[in-house]
């Protein structure tokens, strides 16, 4: 019975020795593979409403170029759509027939934009109440 005994156990202990690996192997990492991780967001450019007016709105805003209502004209405003501040922060963040999104700099920020259209209102209407 003992010469049994050690026949069954020694045969488990061999078949258990030789099952195969159901793991797969993992491949180190690589250079490469560190390469292929997906980029970070772009960063959003943050200015100043000024800042933003000069930077990027002033250059076709200050002369009224390429149809562009003139900053600190009311006429040149004039005639705009009665929701106007909502419909111009909306055309000043996505563009609006020759004026491209974001006057062309995407990487302002939407916060800079609307603060950059508040200054242009603030210019071109003086005495209008602060939001």
């Amino acid at each position: 019975m003992y010469r049994f005994l050690c026949m069954v156990v020694g045969g488990l202990s061999i078949a258990g020795c030789m099952q195969e690996s159901v793991e797969t192997p993992v491949a180190p990492a690589t250079e490469t593979d560190s390469n292929m991780a997906a980029p970070p967001a772009a960063a959003q450019l943050e200015l100043s409403g000024v800042d933003a007016y000069q930077q990027v709105c002033a250059s076709c805003h200050e002369k009224g170029l390429n149809g562009a209502p003139k900053t600190g004209d009311p006429k040149a405003w004039s005639g705009r759509s009665t929701q106007w501040e909502a419909v111009l922060f909306n055309h000043a963040k996505s563009g609006y027939m020759d004026m491209p999104a974001k006057g062309g700099k995407p990487e302002l920020s939407d916060r800079s934009v609307v603060a950059a259209a508040e200054y242009m209102l603030s210019i071109t209407y003086p005495d209008r109440p602060a939001n």
